[in-house]
């Protein structure tokens, strides 16, 4: 990584300015890139997934590790030229995707083991996440970055006021842990939040297709009306004769069940 030019200067010469508009705020600092890519725990022979890499600040530390290779997936174009000349760097390692990460099935380009590790540009970072827990059973693991607010959600246990909809879904098909907290001047340019990263290990087991789109239904109808007990939250899903069936409190609220209490509800459902 020493040999590349400053990332400060890559930015300058590719007119590189971060836009609010694709939620672009880059890494830049070698320290944190590094603290990051450590957090993305072994990665010899890993096949990389990075999403919204920028500048390629932390596409850098990615392939100064033993990663197989990376797959960068951009959709700013003047970025491109620039994770280009990386490319130059690392021969054969770097493949760069011009486009929009909402949109493909990631886990289709590149060959297991995979790993996804990525800033996430913060507009399109839950539905990014969401996508991949459908598919967890495809990756090894998921290292990713969100606004702090959205990781302590992720993150969220039962009981917590951050638990919601996000918590479900994540802790339901991964282990999860918050593993990093970066405070705004750790970006350029600097958000007006806090971020974090979080780690997502899938569990062995993962639900069938099916049953993750009812789960999706199921907590959106918990969570959209949350301060309402589950026999209201959820009449429309069976109310009290769901609940009753999945031995649940009807006076209880969707904060307050745990990741098996979704599980015996959901298959019900």
């Amino acid at each position: 990584m020493t040999d590349l030019p400053p990332l400060k200067d890559v930015i300058a010469r590719h007119g590189l300015d971060a836009r609010k508009s694709l939620g672009q705020h880059f890494l830049l600092d070698p320290g944190v890139i590094e603290r990051i890519v450590r957090q993305a725990g072994t990665l010899e022979g890993r096949h990389v997934v990075e999403v919204g890499p920028g500048p390629g600040g932390l596409t850098r530390g990615l392939l100064a590790s033993p990663a197989a290779d990376v797959l960068a997936v951009e959709l700013d174009r003047r970025a491109i030229s620039a994770l280009a000349e990386l490319g130059d760097a690392y021969p054969g390692r770097l493949r760069v995707l011009e486009a929009d990460a909402v949109r493909l099935d990631l886990a289709g380009m590149v060959p297991p083991p995979r790993v996804l590790a990525a800033n996430l540009p913060y507009n399109v970072a839950t539905p990014l996440l969401v996508g991949w827990l459908r598919q967890a059973a495809s990756w090894e693991r998921m290292t990713l970055m969100f606004q702090l607010e959205v990781a302590e959600r992720i993150a969220a246990a039962p009981g917590d006021d951050a638990f919601g909809r996000l918590s479900v879904l994540a802790g339901w098909t991964c282990a999860v842990a918050l593993l990093l907290r970066l405070p705004p001047g750790a970006f350029v340019p600097a958000p007006k939040v806090w971020s974090a990263v979080v780690g997502l290990v899938p569990h062995p087991q993962q639900p069938p297709a099916d049953l993750f789109a009812t789960m999706e239904r199921l907590t959106a109808a918990a969570f959209g009306q949350r301060r309402k007990m589950l026999r209201g939250s959820l009449r429309g899903l069976g109310g009290e004769a769901l609940l009753a069936r999945a031995k649940i409190d009807p006076q209880r609220r969707a904060e307050t069940l745990t990741i098996p209490e979704w599980d015996r509800l959901v298959r019900l459902l």
